[in-house]
């Protein structure tokens, strides 16, 4: 490479300063960069910190509870000692710069294969995996920033050769930056993929910003003005077929390019496409003269005079009514090719792009008025959009390898508002159903081609979401803490239930202990075990009744009658401190007092035992009991359910809270609802609506048995798009296998 006027100068500073470890221009992009990042990984930190909230939030248990706080608390005690560390770190990187891998336009990344993993262990192989792909998703974005910078570096630093290059600012020395810094969190592989993503999410990839920058400072200071890179896109789009898109019909570059992984599934499913042409014996299209190529601005044209919405609604206007609209696109497309016939004697058709592009829409659809986990409503509703999605495809081709679609992102966010969605729901009265239907109406009126229009619907879309979530997540939150004070008040009942039943059964006590301790005291242990989190009161109150039946008991030795003595003052202080509190017949307290003083006093001066009974509290009369050796009918029959439930038991483990389930009735109504909480003390899990509300409650093994009968349905809620595209390349690969 030809060496530019500002190289020397550059290279003449950098020596005649000595001591100065870079040139003044890298240290300005040192600055900037450090500052930059500091600035973004502050986000991060915050992004971090409540990801942790929210999962302590929705923790199953106590200790899953207590771990995500305890990971919370380390990094914020922890945080500021990591940014420094971090920055630091990418400041030395100018200084003393780590030689980069070379960089080209074909770049690729050689996966692992199973002698490099056998080492690794679990938890460092999640790490590495994470660490591999944020860096190779920022080589991928940035890929043309990231060459201009690494050439302009490798002519600013001496040691730097084309063979040999440097980079800084490369994603792979940030990426190792930071898990060099967090190596002093002391948190688990968990905590630590969140931070990984946070710092992806909100360093990495806004790392745009900071190389356009750098390559800015570089260019003024005159380091490689003009910077000119022929790599493999360049070389196929010179090669493209004449009946291709023209320039003008291309989208204008997007921001962020499609992901490694995004491009290699479109690039699959084009593969398997054409496996398919080739075994049908198909011969390429542009081979054929007596074919005429129909593309760009012509197909466009010609899919212009197709009418948006084919399936007219009803007369009330509803175009949720009525069953999925079905069409056959490839056959719509080439009654259009049919009727484009200009007199030169050649057929119209499509290029093979083109031609697999369409096939793509119609497969998409296909899946669509498919899909059990979309809501009815909304399926009908998006069925309507095939004709608008089939033009936005021809005229932007990145629909199906880029998840930043504006059309693909509003589809998705159709689907997933749309999930709770049952036949059941009164639509009318919906604010949701409502505004949905106004987008795809929108859509069906006024797409003339400009895709702009689907990001302006989706934005306004997701605010309008933003706003009814928050509504539904405050009566969700005091729905969850309802339920859980209402199970746990319930739970409290049964544990005081069970334990005076114990007590009271095990002896024939005094009518006026017994009345107390089942009407009165029963208060008092209701009580305790509430606050027992808090207030630790539950085994004291135990204890109560357990020093009251003791001294009730005859005591003929001098030792316990000394001690005796000694409880009695204390427990019938504690008896009336603890009636107070719950108002026990407060016109007779002192009365009821009176009495309890009676009954141990004459149980002292007597040595009266209370009798112990001595039939079996919980025998039934009349049975006898069953032979440990040969179990009944009923043990069996049980023994065979609890096996068969057993499985649905443990795929109840995947279900987590904020998915959705459908719930069948006997009567063949059905329901959908997502799961709000799981109340482990209970081994309870709350259901409730699109608004928060509760509509059900069932215990795990209720639910096992629901899900054995076919009664209840986990909902899939992963991107609609990318569930489609995903059984298009399932139901592909079995044709072509």
């Amino acid at each position: 490479m030809n060496k530019q006027s500002g190289i020397h100068y550059l290279r003449e500073h950098q020596a005649s300063t000595g001591d100065a470890p870079v040139p003044a221009e890298v240290a300005r992009i040192r600055d900037t960069v450090t500052a930059g990042l500091g600035d973004l990984l502050q986000g991060a930190f915050d992004a971090v910190d409540d990801s942790l909230f929210e999962l302590a939030n929705n923790a199953r248990s106590n200790n899953e509870q207590n771990r995500y706080f305890e990971a919370m608390r380390e990094i914020r005690i922890k945080r500021k000692g990591v940014e420094r560390q971090f920055q630091n770190t990418v400041a030395r990187f100018f200084s003393n710069p780590p030689h980069t891998r070379q960089l080209s336009g074909s770049e690729s990344v050689q996966p692992a294969n199973a002698d490099s993993l056998s080492l690794v262990g679990n938890d460092d192989l999640e790490e590495q995996v994470a660490f591999n792909a944020m860096a190779t998703k920022a080589k991928a974005h940035f890929q043309g920033p990231l060459l201009q910078l690494q050439a302009r570096f490798t002519e600013v630093y001496p040691d730097a050769t084309e063979d040999n290059p440097v980079n800084p600012m490369a994603p792979d020395h940030l990426c190792n930056a930071f898990t060099e810094s967090i190596q002093a969190l002391d948190i688990q592989i968990r905590e630590r993929l969140i931070l990984l993503k946070q710092f992806d999410r909100y360093v990495i990839s806004n790392l745009g910003m900071l190389l356009d920058e750098a390559n800015r400072i570089l260019v003024q200071a005159g380091v490689i003005p003009n910077f000119r890179f022929h790599g493999r896109k360049d070389q196929e789009q010179s090669r493209q077929p004449t009946g291709s898109h023209s320039d003008s019909l291309r989208p204008a570059a997007a921001p962020q390019p499609p992901s490694p992984e995004e491009s290699a599934l479109f690039s699959q499913i084009q593969q398997m496409l054409a496996l398919q042409r080739s075994q049908a014996g198909t011969p390429p299209r542009s081979s054929d003269a007596s074919l005429r190529i129909v593309g760009g601005t012509e197909l466009v044209s010609m899919l212009s005079q197709i009418p948006a919405n084919p399936a007219p609604p009803p007369d009330n206007g509803d175009l949720s009514t009525g069953e999925p609209v079905t069409l056959d696109l490839r056959q719509v497309v080439h009654a259009l090719l049919a009727q484009a016939d200009n007199g030169d004697g050649k057929k119209p058709a499509l290029n093979e792009i083109d031609e697999d592009l369409i096939n793509l829409v119609s497969m998409l659809f296909e899946f669509i008025l498919d899909d059990y986990n979309l809501s009815a409503p909304v399926q009908v509703l998006i069925s309507r959009l095939q004709i608008p999605i089939l033009k936005v495809v021809i005229k932007d081709k990145s629909f199906f390898s880029k998840t930043s679609h504006p059309a693909r992102r509003l589809l998705n966010s159709l689907a997933k508002a749309g999930i709770g969605w049952s036949n059941s729901d009164e639509k009318a009265r919906d604010k949701l159903f409502d505004r949905i239907h106004e987008v795809v109406q929108t859509i069906l009126n006024e797409f003339d081609g400009d895709i702009t229009l689907f990001e302006t619907l989706n934005n306004e879309f997701e605010q309008f979401l933003e706003r009814e979530n928050r509504k539904s997540q405050l009566v969700e939150q005091r729905t969850r803490e309802s339920e859980r004070g209402r199970i746990k008040s319930q739970k409290a009942q049964e544990a005081v239930d069970s334990l005076l039943k114990e007590k009271v059964n095990r002896y024939r006590l005094p009518e006026t202990v017994t009345d107390m301790l089942t009407n009165g005291w029963s208060r008092v242990l209701f009580l305790a075990y509430l606050k027992d989190d808090t207030e630790h009161r539950w085994y004291e109150s135990v204890r109560v009744v357990d020093d009251l039946i003791w001294c009730l008991h005859p005591h003929e030795e001098s030792e316990e009658r000394e001690q005796w003595v000694r409880v009695v003052p204390g427990l019938l202080k504690s008896l009336r401190a603890g009636l107070e509190q719950v108002s026990y017949n407060t016109a007779r307290l002192d009365q009821v007092i009176k009495e309890l003083k009676h009954e141990l006093a004459n149980a002292f001066r007597t040595n009266a035992a209370i009798e112990a009974r001595q039939d079996d509290p919980d025998s039934v009369p009349g049975t006898e009991p069953a032979d440990p050796g040969h179990p009944s009918a009923v043990e069996r029959q049980q023994e065979l359910e609890d096996a068969a439930v057993a499985e649905y038991v443990t795929k109840l483990e995947s279900l987590e809270v904020g998915n959705w389930v459908e719930f069948r009735l006997v009567n063949g109504a059905s329901f959908r609802c997502k799961l709000s909480a799981i109340i482990e003390e209970a081994g309870s899990y709350v259901f409730v609506n699109r608004m928060g509300l509760k509509v059900i409650e069932k215990n795990r093994i209720e639910l096992a048995h629901e899900m054995r009968r076919g009664r209840m349905t986990m909902l899939e809620q992963g991107a609609l798009i990318d569930r489609a595209l995903n059984a298009v390349v399932g139901n592909l690969r079995t044709k072509t296998a």
